[in-house]
């Protein structure tokens, strides 16, 4: 078997809650005539994510969302199964842009984004594909503030479910999903052991949380830095040592960055780490560890390992991850499968509610309704055997007389 079918096939078998709903919605065919361009991170899961939305009726488009974490066996694989994609793993930000603008083409009804270059392309540059789509259901973090800025500016023209904002996605997707995802690629990469290094994470969000807990499970000493004191005495009181980046740049044996800004690691802070130090990037831009900056104060590089970069700065040794960009996606499989199963039931179910009621939507992001996070809840449940209680008429009765 093709290492692209083999893949598609091992998802296949794992993503129940995908499979259940596909086969409760497959005979109506509620995606017939539609057109829906993908444009996530193009791995086994979301390659499954597309053939679901094929079956329900879809004509679907597919591209990346990143141009290194594309998986080109997954492509070809897509391609043989008779889906339209445009995508490649490339170093270069340019094919990346024109993939995208080849997937725009088709002039979709509905966009599945990650990171939302698809959307904000058509608000920016394709203005014209506005007449003809409908909404876009938006995946992770970057991607949501990006739709909140079009929409606090007055130019998102389009309604948008913000996916990342559902409970059975950020609860389970980021914490568990960015926490396995990013050691399983640190570890793979480097063949290092996590157990008694200083680990730093940046940021102390959802992803950051789920990077921190992982960490201290393998038997490292966490340090969190924040911008936020909120967050911040929330790490203090879960038991993690907080500092700031000037400090914890000195004490780091591993860097991740989950933040969703810029330069979060820079020039000032390379200069003071120790000769060794491993650095790597969880958020979704190659902006957070500042490789110009690693260019700039470098005396030369090289690369030592597959997807690892040896910087020598001042006779130490700094070594990147995957070029800065997504570790866990650029140079490894991403999350769990069981995890982007329920991530992506959110992307299909959100797809269902804009399909159904676009015309009456205001162009402005929305969070994905209730009752799709509790039919993803229920029917993973189900499907693990678990049953729980329900209330009373008594109990109903009692938190209805407050």
């Amino acid at each position: 078997m093709e290492l692209g079918s083999a893949k598609l096939e091992w998802v296949a078998q794992r993503m129940n809650v995908m499979n259940y709903l596909v086969k409760k919605y497959e005979n109506g065919q509620p995606f017939k005539g539609v057109r829906i361009a993908v444009s996530i991170h193009l791995e086994a899961k979301t390659g499954y994510l597309a053939l679901s939305l094929a079956k329900l009726g879809a004509e679907v488009f597919v591209t990346g969302s990143n141009p290194l974490s594309t998986q080109d066996e997954i492509v070809s694989e897509l391609r043989h199964r008779g889906l339209t994609v445009n995508a490649q793993r490339t170093h270069s930000v340019e094919l990346y842009r024109q993939n995208l603008e080849a997937t725009l083409d088709f002039k979709p009804n509905i966009i599945i984004d990650d990171g939302a270059d698809l959307t904000v392309t058509v608000h920016e540059e394709r203005t014209d594909l506005l007449n003809t789509l409908w909404g876009v259901c938006e995946e992770t973090t970057t991607g949501v503030k990006r739709l909140k800025a079009l929409e606090k500016s007055k130019k998102l023209k389009v309604p948008a479910f913000a996916v990342n904002n559902a409970q059975t996605k950020y609860l389970f997707d980021n914490r568990y999903g960015t926490g396995q995802s990013v050691w399983d690629s640190i570890m793979r990469n480097t063949n290092m052991n996590i157990a008694e290094k200083r680990v730093v994470v940046a940021g102390y969000g959802w992803c950051g949380k789920g990077v921190a807990m992982r960490a201290r499970g393998l038997g490292a000493r966490v340090i969190i830095t924040e911008i936020d004191p909120i967050k911040a005495l929330e790490a203090t009181m879960d038991g993690f040592e907080v500092m700031q980046m000037k400090d914890a740049s000195k004490a780091g044996d591993i860097f991740v960055t989950v933040t969703g800004d810029t330069r979060v690691i820079r020039d000032e802070h390379f200069k003071v780490m120790k000769d060794g130090a491993i650095l790597s990037n969880a958020g979704h831009f190659d902006i957070e560890v500042s490789v110009s900056d690693l260019e700039k104060i470098s005396n030369g590089k090289r690369e030592v390992r597959p997807n690892i970069t040896e910087y020598d700065v001042n006779g130490k040794h700094l070594y990147l991850i995957a070029d800065g960009r997504l570790v866990n996606l650029a140079a490894a499989d991403g999350h769990p499968v069981e995890i982007m199963d329920l991530s992506f039931s959110v992307q299909m179910l959100s797809a269902l509610k804009l399909l159904k009621e676009h015309e009456k939507m205001e162009n402005k992001v929305y969070d994905v309704p209730k009752e799709i996070d509790l039919e993803i809840a229920e029917t993973k449940l189900g499907l693990l055997g678990i049953k729980i209680d329900s209330l009373t008429e008594e109990q109903k009765n009692y938190l209805e007389s407050f």
